[in-house]
């Protein structure tokens, strides 16, 4: 039989039941196997529950004593009872000053304690009783959160000054530096918003026409790390250059935002979008050739989509479409091959390579045909849209104005490793 004899607003702060007769001290922490809240109880007696009554920061105090036993006890194990009772009477009985003592021997739950009022530095002095003063029964998570976020850029050596925090609030950034940033300008103290949005508006300038692409060798929601560091390298260095004060973490926090905002503004466009963009001015048949009138597209587990002229997406869209769906590890290997003018070419992804292949004699009559191969780095995966965007409307002819092709397979093997040295 289980009976509460004594709670709190708060569902979390302890309660104090009567089981079979005994007092005990009930507490939720930690999780089970199946990540279910445990719970756990000890023993207590009537003085125990008279200070827990009358004193909401003994209380407290006595959670964030227990919590680490609780912790200790893990997923399957069972409470320490003897451990718990043994803090009893020195958290609840004893004089401030022993209190104090005992928890700078045991060590607390800084930010349980924090959530609930406490006053930071008296906490971070030891005068954890007078910290107390202060305490409340609701939580407020964001104050503890906060406190966490400052510890770690202490640790780092970074202070953040008040343009510096509010840059960080308007991004969403102050408590979880990984959070995808915002725009959030009603996080902000009005009076630093002015100039919150003078750095804004000097990113915003330094980036304008930017932009960062999707790469589908990553998969269809990828975005091109090429252009992400480019964009944010710029974003920067203007930033800095007009904004000297600012720590490192404002100024970051600042070009993440424009990165995000470029990268979803590309994957909320259509891809033809993107493709007409990464094209050759958008000429047809550039350096020669003739635009493609049907291709056939493979990969390295011999998987084919073919295009026709008249589709509702164009050939590169459509190629670049099929590499989202098919790239992995193991499948770096793709082929764009036009089979009625007898040429094609081929996207090494794992080497930042590319072959474009000719006929130059077709088989027939017994014999083989007769093929030129070329190959050329690549640059990212704005190259290799370039060049894909160009042989499907020029053919093989009209990528010569665009990379050095090397005939022989060893020198330009050379070649890519003396690249990929440095």
């Amino acid at each position: 039989m289980r009976d509460i004899v004594f709670t709190r607003r708060s569902g979390w702060i302890p309660n104090v039941i009567r089981e079979d007769g005994e007092l005990r001290l009930m507490l939720a922490a930690g999780a089970d196997a199946n990540h279910e809240p445990r719970t756990f109880t000890f023993p207590i007696e009537e003085s125990h529950l008279a200070v827990i009554q009358r004193d909401l920061a003994r209380h407290l105090l006595l959670w964030s004593a227990v919590l680490p036993l609780c912790d200790a006890a893990g997923t399957r194990g069972r409470l320490d009872e003897n451990a718990a009772v043994a803090l009893l009477d020195p958290v609840l009985l004893s004089a401030p000053a022993d209190v104090d003592a005992l928890f700078r021997r045991i060590g607390l739950d800084k930010g349980l304690l924090i959530a609930h009022g406490a006053d930071i530095a008296l906490l971070e002095g030891g005068q954890v009783c007078a910290a107390m003063r202060t305490a409340t029964e609701t939580s407020d998570g964001k104050r503890a959160q906060k406190y966490h976020a400052d510890r770690r850029r202490a640790e780092r050596g970074v202070v953040l000054g008040p343009l510096d925090g509010a840059l960080l609030r308007y991004t969403g950034q102050y408590l979880h530096g990984a959070t995808v940033p915002k725009r959030k300008p009603d996080a902000v103290d009005p009076a630093l918003l002015p100039d919150v949005m003078r750095v804004i508006a000097t990113a915003e300038q330094a980036c304008t026409g930017m932009r960062i692409g999707n790469d589908p060798r990553r998969g269809k929601r990828a975005t091109d790390k090429q252009a992400w560091n480019r964009l944010a390298s710029t974003v920067e260095a203007a930033v800095r250059r007009a904004h000297p004060e600012l720590v490192d973490d404002a100024v970051r926090t600042v070009s993440f935002l424009m990165c995000s905002e470029a990268a979803s503004r590309t994957r909320s466009a259509p891809l033809e979008d993107e493709d007409d963009e990464e094209a050759v001015g958008g000429r047809a048949g550039s350096g020669g050739g003739a635009r493609k009138t049907m291709l056939s597209f493979t990969d390295d587990k011999d998987v084919e989509r073919k295009w026709l002229a008249g589709s509702s997406r164009g050939a590169a869209a459509e190629f670049w479409d099929f590499v989202g769906d098919r790239a992995a590890a193991d499948n770096e290997v793709f082929t764009i091959e036009d089979e009625e003018m007898g040429e094609g070419v081929q996207l090494h992804f794992y080497a930042d390579s590319i072959a474009r292949v000719t006929t130059v004699r077709r088989g027939g009559g017994g014999s083989d045909p007769v093929y030129r191969v070329e190959y050329s780095l690549v640059d990212g995966i704005g190259g290799y849209r370039k060049l894909v965007s160009t042989f499907v409307r020029g053919g093989c002819a009209a990528l010569e104005q665009h990379g050095t092709w090397i005939p022989d397979a060893a020198e330009f093997e050379r070649a890519r490793r003396r690249r990929d040295r440095g």
